[in-house]
């Protein structure tokens, strides 16, 4: 924790938002020991075991930084004497220029036939800035991780034939879920098409071939619900995708664009008492309300 200046889990606004440190039953030193057990043996070596621990610090001190206008109002900049501490860290462990992390936080580069053009970025828009790449980072070493435990475990890349195991109980529903909840719940619906294309479709489709006798199962096809989400080129995300091309855009215009354009559509609901948030009604259940942000790309 001194090496990479870390602190109790309430000081990080990537740990705090919960509320929640302690889980009965669980130690988080004992837990932080046998996750190093695990990686030795894996076989990852203790110069790796650093890298990933000093990049999920990093992740930490990058999710810490906060920002105020700068010398034009849709400008930003570091906040405070806190928040450069943290920039510093940051930049200390990615072991990269803290000057052009700043740079990369506070403006984008648009590209155009004349050349590169730098833009400022607001307070919210930096703030978007590092969110992403933080995610980025982590979804890189996650990446990284799953791709080094299957070589280490002696997984063949070659091999035609594999045993899956698939975990179809992997819905989750919230009082208000985000957009990250959404995805995850896409993900599932996905599998559990899968789930049924293979266990269900195909498998009975072999039984009426080989005029095996058996009695014929009914099952849930979730079809609509991913053509809800994702058919182009009106679906969810093909309208999220279209609003985020516009300045513009806000979680409003979107929300009104889908409703007109989906509303017919069993498997969506507009939620009461709102003008923007719906439910979207899963293979597993209702997932009320999402709470729409539409946050333009950079």
């Amino acid at each position: 924790a001194e090496l990479y200046k870390l602190g109790h889990a309430s000081t990080f606004h990537y740990l705090n938002q919960s509320k929640t440190y302690e889980l009965e039953g669980i130690n988080n030193e004992d837990e932080y020991w046998k996750t190093k057990r695990a990686m030795d043996i894996v076989g990852i070596s203790r110069s790796d075991q650093d890298a990933i621990f000093r990049t999920l610090a990093a992740i930490l001190h990058l999710g810490n930084i906060e920002f105020s206008p700068g010398k034009d109002s849709d400008s930003s900049k570091i906040k405070d004497s806190t928040s450069n501490f943290h920039l510093q860290m940051t930049a200390t462990l990615l072991m990269c220029d803290p000057d052009l992390l700043v740079s990369s936080l506070c403006t984008r580069s648009i590209h155009t036939n004349e050349g590169i053009i730098i833009k400022e970025l607001d307070c919210a828009a930096a703030a978007a800035n590092r969110d992403a790449l933080s995610k980025t980072i982590y979804a890189r070493l996650f990446d990284w991780l799953v791709e080094n435990i299957n070589k280490s475990i002696g997984q063949d890349v070659d091999s035609k034939a594999q045993i899956g195991v698939l975990d179809i109980y992997g819905f989750e529903s919230f009082k208000h879920n985000s957009f990250e909840q959404f995805c995850i719940n896409f993900a599932n619906e996905k599998l559990q098409q899968h789930f049924n294309e293979h266990v269900f479709k195909m498998e009975q489709e072999e039984y009426k071939s080989e005029k095996i006798n058996w009695s014929y199962i009914e099952f849930i096809d979730n079809q609509d619900m991913l053509d809800l989400i994702e058919k182009k080129p009106i679906g969810i995300i093909a309208l999220l995708d279209e609003a985020c091309m516009f300045p513009k855009s806000t979680h409003a215009t979107f929300a009104s664009k889908m409703f007109r354009n989906l509303s017919s559509h069993p498997r969506l609901e507009k939620t009461k008492f709102s003008e923007t948030d719906f439910t979207i009604s899963h293979y597993a259940g209702k997932n009320p309300p999402f709470v729409v942000l539409c946050q333009k790309s950079h």
